[in-house]
């Protein structure tokens, strides 16, 4: 089902950026002086559809940088919260073992009868086990 839908947008897509790369093929003189767009050891002549989406592309890149440095704060308050529910699961194990009553553990009368439930206590991290 994904490929279908990846060919249904891909498709159609590639064949507009053909078109467009057919219509717009002239070239153009992209001039990296702003002081003098004469000078021509400063520019490049490149087809005009190549800096369209060229300027795309970098448009972007640019935009999604921006969005992901803004978005810091929320990524730093994320994991200040997973920490902080950490904590907290560790204190509620600790405070569910204290106000556990004990569990008095019998031997079993034949010695090779094993008990089938595990020893209650913690781990090395403080989890209940």
């Amino acid at each position: 089902m994904r490929k279908i839908i990846n060919a249904i947008v891909i498709v159609p897509l590639a064949l507009v950026l053909l078109a467009f790369a057919v219509a717009n093929r002239r070239f153009v003189v992209v001039s990296f002086n702003p002081f003098d767009s004469a000078d021509l050891s400063m520019a490049l002549n490149l087809p005009l559809f190549i800096v369209i989406i060229a300027s795309a592309i970098l448009g972007v890149i640019a935009g999604s940088c921006v969005t992901w440095f803004g978005q810091r704060h929320w990524r730093r308050a994320a994991r200040r919260h997973e920490a902080e529910v950490a904590d907290a699961r560790l204190q509620l194990a600790d405070l569910r073992l204290k106000l556990a009553p004990p569990v008095a553990l019998t031997r079993p009368s034949g010695p090779s009868v094993r008990p089938s439930y595990p020893a209650i206590g913690q781990d090395k991290q403080g989890a209940t086990l």
